[in-house]
C-alpha cells in the first residue's frame, strides 16, 4: 500500500477533521468560559452577602432592645422588602441586559445613558413607595395587626426612606460595574459599607439611644456611603471620561428602552419574591400558627441566604452572556450559559448534602426550642430539594434570562408556575390533606420546578445566533457621521452607474 493511501474518501476525511476541530474548539471555549464565570462569581458572592447583611445586622441590633421592637422591625423589614426593595431590584435588572449588551457591542455612550436613565426612573418610583411607607400603620391595621407593633413598624419604615433612595442609586451603579466585569470596585465599596455599618449601627442604637430609628438610619447612611464610594470609582474610570458629555436627549431616549425591559424584569423578580412571603402569611392561618410560622420563617431565611450565594453565579453568567451577545459571539454566549448551569449543579449538590447531613442540628442556629428544631428536621428533605431547584432557577430565571432580554418569558413563567400551580397546590396539601407547613413548602417546590423546566426548555431550544442579532439591533445605533458616509458611498455608486449607462449608450 502506498504511503498516504486511505480507504476513506477525501471529502469525508476533511469533514471528520472539521468536526473534530469544532469539537475541540467548543470544549476549549466551555473550559475558558467556566473559568471566567467562576472568577467573577467568587467576588460577587462577597458583594451580595455584604449588601444583604446590612438589614440583617440592623434587625439583630433592634432585636436585643426588647421583644416588641424585634416584632415591629421584623414586620417592617418584610413589608418594605415586598413593597420597595424587591421592586427596585427587579427594575434595575433591565440594566443587566442593556448595559451588558452595549458593552459587548462597544456602545460605551449607551452604557452611561442607560445607567443615568435607570437612576432617574428608580428615583421617581421611590416617591409613591415612600408615601405608602408613611401610612404603613394604616395598612397593618387593615390586616388586624397589633396597634403598638404597627406604630413601631411605621416609624421604622419612615426612617428607612433615605435608604430606599440610596438603594435605587446603588442598584443602578452595581449593574453599571457588573456589566463591564468590574467586580473589584463593587467588592471594596460593599465591604467598606459593611465595616462602617456595624459600629455605626451599634453607636446609634445603644450609645445614642436612638433605638429602632438608629437601626433604620444606619442602613440609609451605609447605602449612601456605598453609593459615594462607587461614584468615586466611576468618576475615575476611563469609560466615564469618554462619555461624560452626555446630552439629555440621549438619556431620555434610552429611558424608553429601559422601561420596556424594566417592567417585565420587576414582574419576574417580585412575583417570585412575593410567593415566598405569601407562604409565611398563610402559615399564620394554621392551628399552631406560632410553631408553623417560626419554622417556615427559619426555612425561608436559610433558602434566602443560599439564594444570595447562588445569585452571584447568575450575576456572572448574566454579564458574560450579555457581553458576548452584544459582541456578536453566540457560541461564547451559549458556553457562558452552560457554564453557569454546571456551577449551579455543583452548588446545589454541596449545599443540599451538607444541610441534609446536619438536618437534626442546623435549626438550633435560629432557635433553642426543641419543638421548632424537630419540626424543621422533618421539612429539611423538602428544603434540600427546594435549594437544589433554586440553584438552577437563580441562573436561568434571574440572570441568563436578563442577559438575553427574556424578562417577559420569566414573568409569564412565574405567574403560571407559582400562582396558577404552586400556591394552589400548596394550599390544598396544607389545609385539605393536612400536611400543614410541609404542604405549603411542597407547593412552592412544585412552582419552582415548573418554572425551572419552562426556562430550561426555552434555553435549550434557543437560537443563539438570532439572540446575538437581536442584541446588536437593540444597542447599536446609526450615528450622524455614519449616515454621511453612507450617503457619500451611495452618491459614488450612482455616479459610477450613470457613467456606465452613458458609455453603453
Amino acid at each position: 500500500m502506498e504511503k498516504g493511501f486511505s480507504l476513506v474518501p477525501k471529502e469525508e476525511e476533511e469533514e471528520n477533521f472539521r468536526n473534530e476541530k469544532s469539537a475541540d474548539q467548543t470544549s476549549y471555549l466551555s473550559t475558558e468560559m467556566t473559568k471566567k464565570v467562576s472568577s467573577m462569581a467568587a467576588p460577587m458572592v462577597a458583594v451580595a452577602v455584604s449588601q444583604y447583611l446590612l438589614q440583617v445586622i440592623s434587625i439583630v441590633m433592634a432585636g436585643h432592645l426588647d421583644e416588641i421592637s424585634l416584632s415591629g422591625v421584623a414586620i417592617a423589614t418584610s413589608l418594605t422588602n415586598v413593597t420597595g426593595f424587591s421592586l427596585l431590584f427587579g427594575l434595575a435588572g433591565a440594566l443587566e441586559t442593556l448595559c451588558g449588551q452595549a458593552f459587548g457591542a462597544e456602545q460605551f455612550r449607551k452604557i452611561s445613558s442607560y445607567t443615568y436613565g435607570s437612576m432617574l426612573c428608580l428615583v421617581l418610583f421611590c416617591l409613591p413607595i415612600s408615601l405608602l411607607w408613611v401610612f404603613m400603620d394604616k395598612l397593618l391595621e387593615l390586616f388586624h395587626q397589633d396597634p403598638l407593633i404597627s406604630q413601631l413598624a411605621c416609624r421604622y419604615s419612615i426612617w428607612l426612606i433615605p435608604a430606599l433612595f440610596g438603594y435605587s442609586i446603588l442598584q443602578s451603579l452595581t449593574r453599571y460595574f457588573q456589566s463591564q466585569g468590574l467586580v473589584l470596585p463593587l467588592f471594596l465599596s460593599s465591604l467598606g459599607a459593611l465595616c462602617f455599618h456595624i459600629p455605626f449601627c451599634w453607636l446609634l442604637v445603644y450609645k445614642l439611644r436612638f433605638g429602632i430609628v438608629g437601626a433604620a438610619l444606619s442602613i440609609g447612611l451605609s447605602y449612601w456611603l456605598n453609593v459615594g464610594l462607587l461614584w468615586v470609582f466611576m468618576r475615575d474610570s476611563s469609560l466615564h471620561r469618554e462619555t461624560k458629555n452626555l446630552r439629555a436627549q440621549e438619556i431620555f431616549l434610552c429611558m424608553k428602552q429601559f422601561i420596556a425591559l424594566a417592567i417585565p424584569s420587576a414582574m419576574m423578580t417580585c412575583l417570585e419574591w412575593w410567593s415566598f412571603d405569601l407562604l409565611v402569611l398563610m402559615s399564620g392561618l394554621l392551628p399552631n400558627s406560632k410553631l408553623e410560622t417560626s419554622v417556615l420563617s427559619i426555612c425561608l431565611t436559610m433558602s434566602s441566604l443560599h439564594y444570595v450565594l447562588v445569585n452571584a453565579i447568575g450575576a456572572s453568567a448574566s454579564t458574560h452572556v450579555s457581553n458576548e451577545l452584544g459582541a456578536g459571539n453566540p457560541k461564547a454566549a451559549r458556553a457562558a450559559a452552560t457554564s453557569a448551569v454546571f456551577l449551579g449543579v455543583i452548588d446545589a449538590t454541596i449545599v443540599s448534602i451538607t444541610l441534609y447531613t446536619y438536618r437534626g442540628n442546623w435549626a438550633y442556629i435560629f432557635s433553642n426550642e426543641s419543638e421548632v428544631a424537630h419540626y424543621a428536621t422533618q421539612i429539611t428533605p423538602i428544603l434540600c430539594l427546594s435549594i437544589g431547584v433554586d440553584s438552577f432557577l437563580a441562573v436561568l430565571s434571574g440572570r441568563v434570562a436578563r442577559g438575553t432580554g427574556w424578562q417577559h418569558i420569566g414573568a409569564y413563567a412565574n405567574i403560571g408556575s407559582y400562582y396558577l400551580a404552586g400556591i394552589p397546590l400548596g394550599s390544598f396539601l396544607c389545609f385539605v390533606v393536612k400536611l400543614r407547613g410541609k404542604g405549603l413548602w411542597i407547593g412552592i417546590l412544585i412552582g419552582s420546578t415548573l418554572q425551572t423546566i419552562v426556562l430550561a426548555v426555552v434555553t435549550f431550544f434557543t437560537s443563539w445566533e438570532q439572540e446575538a442579532a437581536k442584541a446588536r439591533d437593540r444597542v447599536i445605533e446609526v450615528r450622524p457621521q455614519d449616515n454621511q458616509k453612507l450617503q457619500s458611498i451611495l452618491q459614488e455608486d450612482v455616479q459610477v452607474l450613470l457613467k456606465d449607462v452613458s458609455e453603453n449608450v
